[in-house]
């Protein structure tokens, strides 16, 4: 028998995951201390290298508690040690400048100032009073300034900003809540703000505390302010300003599209909207996301301008995340100003968030009045994520973005190195390789030049942060998407095209964790998606495993008058269905009387003799054709517009009664036939029902037809996981009542939470399907 070390041993230990840029090396610094240990810590491309040196039982100590309470923003994935030779190291345990080595580290996402900063601002006393770039270890900005990997000041864009005595100091101290923080300033030595007005505003330009003042009287006066954040500008008015509100919507072409809300605290959200404490949760934490929520109507609520959210029951807020954001509300002795803002991405309709100082001035001028700027460089374009929270707490991420990227999600399965490029709306591409994978921050739709270029910007900004070097391309089927065109120029062989439904599946199970050995049953619902027999697909139910797919079911098709271009005009989309459903288009019904009499001239024509009228299975489509058959919405002004609207009004209505819209059955029981439903509709309609019991109804009906079909599925093929997924998904009411019948009937059901449901989580599933071992084509 060995007899136990009795001398000093010397451990090494490498930490693996977010564990760069949180604070974790002078976290280690005095966990060492604590034990009197010598040795050393140092960040590498890896990970935290550590070596310790001491007695065994305090060794052993020291590694028992190294991951018990790391740095608030640190995320430890794995740990791996050995025993070295002891080397008679008695000196103070060290910190070591980083080591430049292969190998891959993760860098954490923006998080929100912490309350430690927010005091210092505040404080009259404080040298970084009213200091616009207040930061430290545990918050601030991290992936939006960081341009390599491992991650030290000099990669990071505040190289060009020399620490000053004070800021040095605190750099170098274990000690301090500054230690290694990168991005470390105060008002002698970091960034600096400017006031740039528009020309002929008779406002002179101004730097620092002068440019906030300025922004802030302009704001009260009903100005438009462009400030730029961490991950780009924002457009900017007061949110109770019918004017000023109305003309950022006129000057934005935004259509009826609902604003988000930057509320100066909590207690002025909880005057805005109705909190459960999950939402507050969501709102106040380090990711400060915009968050969906039910609009306050108590007389003592906070009103907000017409125009903000028109015709919507919910409101999307979120909270300062910024040092400049608290400043524009306002600190203790401030003149009164807005307490809550329009807080808009800061770019034209249709292109992505504007970051380059010199293009907000051109991209942005004819919106903004005055541009609230400074000058520390945006190395990657980094919208607000959005998310609503579930009745039961949960979070459903419908943007992820800032707060959220370019944290890791971990794979079920390994996968080769690859490129996924997403989908031509809510972009968002996403690298993997192993059993990782990182999406890149939301791009948005890829109809403009600037965003395919903002796209490719983005790929190589993840590439660099996370040392993934993709030996292939993933994209969707569709021949028309800018996506896949631009991935077959990237230069890594013909793209692996993925079906558009298959995508949105693999990406439920991913998120998951399901490793494919055992298919599911996937109901894919969106609006349009490349099927493979050329038509438009969207409500469709799958078998399907990462390898593969077979159509179970779908719902019934309807033409599609004028394709793609048809969507903005659910009146006609209500007419075809009507048309298909054998239902006469009688004067009076909302649709019929939205269209000119030459355009139903044109439809009949089409329908009749199937011109440009391409067959569409998608439930996002049907959603708009019954928004428009009940009166709500005939020409869309977005995307989306005429469901969500629908949703609205069915949210009011939800509990009025138990009534479902009857779906029938086509093609041997496999297709969901909306006719039934369509037919009780317009019995309603005929009783003067009222709109939101018609809206609620059809949800309920279309909720009980994907339960009757995933019964029928599971009696076809044992399976009893269902995964809900796809853009129609996002609609809270459709999902949640869906899911509870599932479950009733004895499912296990997969909805999306971190990743979003619609487009912008579509990569990740295109990743599975290419990087996992080979692709099938479809069965």
């Amino acid at each position: 028998m060995t007899a136990p070390a009795t001398g000093p041993v010397r451990r090494r230990i490498i930490v693996r995951g977010t564990v760069q840029g949180v604070g974790f090396r002078p976290y280690v610094h005095r966990l060492a201390a604590d034990f009197a240990l010598a040795g050393f810590v140092s960040n590498t491309a890896d990970g935290v290298l550590i070596e310790v040196e001491g007695p065994p039982e305090e060794v052993d100590r020291f590694a028992g508690r190294l991951t018990e309470q790391p740095p608030p923003l640190a995320t430890v994935t794995g740990v791996g040690s050995e025993d070295v030779p002891a080397t008679g190291a008695t000196g103070p345990f060290a910190i070591r400048p980083t080591e430049r080595s292969a190998g891959r580290t993760q860098l954490p996402p923006d998080t929100a100032t912490c309350a430690d900063c927010l005091r210092e601002l505040a404080d009259p006393g404080d040298r970084r009073h009213r200091h616009p770039f207040v930061t430290c270890t545990h918050c601030g900005p991290r992936f939006t300034i960081a341009t390599g990997m491992p991650y030290d000041r000099p990669a990071t864009t505040m190289a060009g900003f020399p620490m000053c005595p004070a800021c040095a100091r605190e750099y170098g101290d274990p000690a301090d809540r500054r230690f290694h923080a990168q991005p470390v300033a105060c008002p002698d030595c970091g960034p600096r703000l400017a006031l740039v007005p528009a020309p002929g505003l008779g406002v002179r330009p101004a730097r620092d505390a002068q440019a906030l003042a300025a922004a802030r009287a302009l704001l009260a006066a009903g100005r438009i302010v462009a400030v730029k954040g961490v991950g780009g500008y924002h457009l900017a008015c007061d949110a109770t300003d019918d004017r000023a509100v109305a003309t950022l919507r006129a000057r934005k072409e935004r259509g009826g599209k609902a604003f988000a809300v930057m509320c100066a605290d909590l207690a002025t959200a909880e005057r805005v909207a109705v909190l459960s404490a999950a939402e507050r949760d969501a709102l106040a934490g380090a990711r400060r996301p915009i968050v969906l929520l039910r609009r306050r109507t108590s007389p003592d609520r906070l009103r907000l301008a017409d125009q903000v959210c028109p015709g919507s029951p919910h409101v999307g807020l979120l909270l300062p995340y910024t040092p400049v954001h608290t400043l524009l509300f306002g600190l203790p002795g401030d003149p009164p100003g807005p307490r809550v803002l329009v807080m808009t991405s800061g770019n034209r309709s249709g292109e992505p968030i504007v970051t380059d100082d010199t293009e907000a001035l051109t991209r942005l001028a004819g919106l903004a009045d005055a541009w609230l700027t400074h000058d520390r460089p945006i190395a990657c374009p980094c919208d607000d994520s959005l998310l609503r929270v579930r009745p039961d707490g949960t979070e459903q991420v419908l943007r992820r973005s800032r707060g959220y990227a370019p944290r890791p999600l971990r794979l079920p399965l390994p996968v080769r190195p690859t490129l996924a490029v997403g989908g031509d709306l809510k972009n968002a591409p996403c690298l993997g390789e192993g059993d990782h994978a990182w999406f890149g921050p939301h791009i948005g739709d890829m109809g403009e030049l600037a965003a395919l270029d903002a796209a490719e910007r983005a790929v190589r900004h993840l590439a660099r942060l996370t040392g993934v070097i993709p030996r292939r391309v993933a994209a969707d089927r569709h021949p028309g998407y800018h996506s896949t065109r631009r991935a077959a120029r990237l230069g890594l062989g013909e793209p692996v095209q993925v079906q558009h439904h298959h995508a949105h599946i693999a990406s439920a199970m991913a998120e998951h964790g399901l490793d494919g050995s055992t298919p599911v049953i996937g109901v894919a619902f969106d609006g349009t998606g490349y099927g493979d027999d050329g038509t438009v697909w969207g409500g469709e139910i799958l078998l399907a495993d990462y390898t593969g797919y077979r159509r179970l079911a779908r719902l019934a098709p309807a033409p599609l008058p004028g394709g793609d271009a048809g969507v903005a005009n659910p009146c006609r989309l209500a007419l075809a269905r009507l048309w298909a459903a054998g239902l006469p288009w009688t004067p009076g019904l909302p649709s019929v009387d939205a269209c000119t009499e030459t355009e139903r001239s044109v439809l009949r024509q089409q329908l009749s003799r199937q011109l440009a009228c391409v067959p569409t299975s998608s439930m996002g489509r049907l959603f708009d054709a019954v928004s428009s058959l009940v009166g709500l919405c005939h020409r869309a002004g977005y995307e989306a517009q005429a469901a969500l609207e629908l949703e609205a009004a069915a949210l009011e209505a939800r509990d009025a009664d138990a009534v479902a819209y009857p779906f029938g059955c086509t093609a041997g029981g496999r297709d969901m036939d909306p006719a039934p439903a369509l037919h009780a509709l317009l019995d309603d309609q005929a009783r003067r029902t009222p709109v939101p019991v018609m809206a609620a109804r059809f949800h309920r009906g279309a909720a009980r037809a994907v339960a009757e079909v995933c019964r029928r599925a599971r009696t076809e093929t044992g399976l009893t996981t269902v995964a809900l997924t796809g853009g129609v998904f996002a609609n809270a009411l459709l999902e949640e009542e869906t899911a509870a019948l599932l479950t009733t009937a004895g499912f296990s059901v997969l909805r999306h939470g971190e990743v979003p449901p619609n487009d912008g989580g579509l990569a990740l599933g295109q990743l599975m399907v290419a990087g996992t071992a080979a692709h099938h084509e479809t069965e």
